[in-house]
């Protein structure tokens, strides 16, 4: 039986934590998929691809109101998923030959999961393949997968996830999206800008429920002039019609689409590699760690979506360089370890109009019992939006009162995933909103400017 320093299960993040470091170690590196996890291949990276071709469709289309006439005469479906892929999976390939050619490591492609504990405390793992080995350290980097209700999974209709519906064979003339958070909101920009109609089917009263109210309702309100939105709604069921598809909502009414995308959420991978046979414990579905990424179990790690709430890449990257950074320490020396800083995670999601945020919202602020204060900003304010006309795009901010300091940050509008990174790092290095606002330049006339009235708004 081959027994090996390391064993790493999962190639998104995971994969970044081997550098020459570790070419004294022998390891194992597990992927039942494709090499570089879920960002690369399903996940953010082909997604903002699409998205780029959809914002140069919607461009083209809105060009007229600015004295340009112009007009998308045809959207070229298989050149735009030629462009994204064609790209995307050489990185795999070439990713997994270089590991395999590592004198050092091994490369199962198989589904592993955890054996007994051997008697000489070494973790035992198992390859769907039947292969068996023995490692010392263990990191758990094995991501999450799709949820699917039940309504839809079990009654034999085609359907499809984030994992699949970018490699669909045609655009679809109208796409049918059930779910309402950021991946409902992206593929429904994506789509539409694209050229087909668009329906989502949404559980609660407004899309995108996990943002600061403020947004999350003029966000709803703007889209519903764009998409076919059908609140406070669940699927029953859903049939094939010919080539589409047909879904059956509760209050009766079938909907009648080409595709039918579920956008309904992602759960961590943590109950399919058997966890218990190694003490490793789970909560909630995730894998439990603590502050240096360390399980319940002596020698093993887990990073990313198998033990993160987040599901974000950014959070995975910065777990990895911690367990990178702890793998070569001792397990019962934490002063020599580094901590993972949960404390301001940022997230964005790149619909239209793009959502940005950070720290808290204003009635999480609340609940938290901070005094606060608050200021919403428009875009059109500033010189740079009134040239843009743009009437939709706000910055909230959310301080603690007296102090200045800010608790949260809130953007929609143009390239709000770029504009709220000064704010990522005020919050960070616990610079005050006045710091912020007087302690340096803003240039003038760019759109950044809208943060700097934010910051000066604030009481």
């Amino acid at each position: 039986m081959e027994t090996y320093d390391i064993a790493i299960i999962g190639t998104g993040s995971g994969n970044t934590i081997l550098d020459d470091r570790f070419g004294e170690k022998r390891v194992a590196i597990c992927e039942q998929g494709t090499f570089g996890g879920t960002c690369l291949n399903v996940g953010c990276i082909p997604t903002k691809m699409f998205v780029y071709a959809a914002e140069v469709a919607q461009t083209i289309r809105d060009a007229a109101r600015f004295g340009i006439d112009a007009h998308v005469d045809r959207v070229r479906w298989d050149d735009i998923v030629s462009r994204v892929f064609g790209r995307i999976d050489p990185i795999g390939v070439s990713g997994e030959d270089y590991r395999s050619s590592e004198p050092n490591i091994d490369v199962y492609k198989q589904h592993t999961r955890f054996g007994p504990v051997q008697h000489d405390g070494r973790y035992l793992l198992r390859t769907d393949a039947g292969d068996e080995f023995t490692a010392d350290q263990v990191v758990i980097a094995a991501g999450a997968r799709a949820v699917v209700p039940p309504a839809i999974l079990e009654c034999g209709a085609r359907y499809h996830t984030s994992d699949t519906i970018m490699r669909i064979s045609e655009l679809p003339e109208h796409l049918v999206i059930v779910g309402g958070g950021f991946v409902a909101a992206e593929f429904a920009h994506i789509f539409s800008s694209l050229g087909s109609r668009v329906t989502l089917v949404v559980r609660g009263s407004a899309l995108l429920r996990h943002c600061d109210d403020v947004l999350c309702k003029r966000f709803t309100r703007i889209v519903a002039n764009k998409w076919e939105l059908h609140t406070h709604r669940n699927v029953v069921g859903a049939e094939n019609r010919g080539s589409g598809v047909a879904v059956h909502l509760d209050d009766g009414r079938t909907l009648h689409a080409d595709a039918l995308l579920v956008a309904t959420g992602r759960v961590s991978n943590a109950d399919q590699l058997d966890l218990e046979q190694a003490g490793v414990a789970v909560e909630d579905g995730l894998v439990v760690v603590d502050q240096y990424q360390r399980t319940t179990a002596r020698g093993i790690f887990a990073l990313g979506d198998v033990s993160s709430p987040y599901q974000l890449k950014h959070v995975a990257n910065h777990e990895a360089r911690v367990v990178q950074h702890n793998l070569l320490r001792d397990w019962d020396d934490t002063e020599a370890m580094a901590v993972t800083d949960h404390r301001y995670v940022p997230s964005a999601v790149f619909t239209d109009p793009q959502i940005a945020s950070v720290g808290l919202t204003e009635n999480e602020a609340i609940a938290q019992g901070f005094k606060i204060s608050t200021k919403i900003q428009d875009y059109g304010d500033v010189a740079y939006g009134w040239a843009m006309e743009d009437t939709t795009g706000i910055v909230k901010l959310v301080a603690e009162r007296g102090t200045g300091r800010l608790l949260g940050a809130h953007i929609m509008g143009h390239q709000a995933s770029s504009i709220i990174q000064p704010l990522i790092q005020a919050m960070s290095f616990g610079l005050t909103a006045p710091q912020m606002a007087r302690g340096q330049y803003w240039i003038h006339p760019a759109l950044a400017e809208v943060v700097e009235n934010a910051l000066l708004g604030l009481r």
